[in-house]
C-alpha cells in the first residue's frame, strides 16, 4: 500500500485508490497510515476519534470503523490487477491486521511518503555539514518536492494527528530553511529573492526567513531593501510580541548598514557561521 500524507490523505493499492470518505474512520485510517507497520492502540484509536469524551458504544463503534476500512481495502484489491491479491490470503484482513491490544496496518513494501522525506531530508543534511553545497540543495529539493499542501489537509485531525501534522509541517518548514542556505551558498541570490518575499509576506515574524532575505538581497545589490525588511521584521515583532528583533538578526542589521565584505560570498562561510562572524 502507498500512503501519502504530505498533503491530503492518500492511500492506493497497486495503484487503486482506497477510498473512505467518512470523517472518523478517516482519522482511524490516518493514524493507523502515519504508524503504518506498527501497532496502533486501542486507547491511541479512540483518544484520536473522541478525545477525552467516548460514547459508551466506543468499542463496537471503533470496530465498525474497522470493518469500513477493511471494506474500503477489500473494494480496492478487488478491481486490482490481481498481484496483490494473490499474496494476501486473508484479503483486507492481511493489510489492516488485529493485533493484541489495537491494530496494524501492513504496508506489504508500500511506499508512505513521510518516510521518504525523512530519508531525503537526512541526506541533505549530512551533505549540508560535509559542505557539499550542491548535494544538499538536491536532496532538500527532493524532498520539498514530495508535498502538495498542508500534512493531512484534508482530514479532520483530532489531538494525536494534529500533533502529527503539525510536526510534519515543522519539518518541512526547517528543510525549506536548509535548502536555502545551501542555494545561498551557491550563488542562487538572484533566483532565492522572490521565493524568500513570499515566504516572509505569509510568516511575517519569522526571524530566519527575514535573516536570509536579507542577505539575498543585499547580494543582489539591494541594500536599501535588504534594510526594509529589516525594519518591517523589527516593527512586526514589537506590534505583536512586544519583542525586539534577535541577536542574530540585529548583527546581520549592522553588517548590511557597514557593507561588510564578510556578507559576500566570496569570503562567507556557511550560512549560519556567516551570520555569526558579523557580530
Amino acid at each position: 500500500m502507498d500512503i501519502s500524507v504530505l498533503g491530503p490523505f492518500r492511500a492506493t493499492l497497486s495503484g487503486v485508490p482506497v477510498h473512505l470518505t467518512a470523517v472518523k474512520p478517516r482519522k482511524v485510517f490516518a493514524l493507523l497510515a502515519l504508524q503504518a507497520g506498527e501497532v496502533v492502540s486501542v486507547a491511541s484509536l479512540v483518544e484520536e476519534v473522541w478525545g477525552e469524551h467516548p460514547p459508551r458504544s466506543v468499542q463496537t463503534t471503533l470496530q465498525t470503523y474497522i470493518l469500513q476500512i477493511r471494506n474500503a481495502i477489500g473494494a480496492a484489491l478487488g478491481v486490482g490487477d490481481g498481484i496483490e491479491r494473490a499474496t494476501l490470503p486473508n484479503g483486507a484482513k492481511s493489510v489492516l491486521v488485529t493485533e493484541p491490544g489495537g491494530y496494524r496496518l501492513d504496508g506489504h513494501g508500500g511506499v508512505l511518503d513521510a518516510h521518504e522525506f525523512d530519508a531525503l531530508a537526512s541526506a541533505g543534511h549530512r551533505a549540508l555539514h560535509q559542505g557539499d553545497w550542491p548535494d544538499a540543495s538536491s536532496y532538500f529539493g527532493q524532498a520539498l518536492s514530495l508535498w502538495h499542501g498542508r500534512a493531512l489537509a484534508d482530514v479532520q485531525c483530532g489531538p494525536l494527528l494534529e500533533v502529527e501534522a503539525t510536526r510534519l509541517d515543522e519539518s518541512r518548514m526547517s528543510v525549506l530553511q536548509r535548502r536555502i542556505e545551501a542555494d545561498l551558498r551557491l550563488g542562487r541570490h538572484h533566483e532565492l529573492v522572490g521565493e524568500l518575499s513570499g515566504l516572509a509576506a505569509r510568516h511575517p515574524l519569522h526571524e530566519a526567513v527575514h535573516e536570509q532575505l536579507m542577505l539575498a538581497l543585499y547580494r543582489v545589490g539591494r541594500r536599501s531593501d535588504a534594510l526594509a525588511v529589516y525594519r518591517q521584521l523589527r516593527r512586526c515583532l514589537n506590534q505583536s510580541l512586544g519583542l525586539d528583533p534577535s541577536p542574530s538578526v540585529e548583527h546581520l542589521h549592522q553588517a548590511v548598514l557597514d557593507s561588510s565584505p564578510r556578507l559576500d560570498l566570496e569570503t562567507a562561510g556557511a550560512v549560519g557561521v556567516q551570520l555569526a562572524s558579523a557580530k
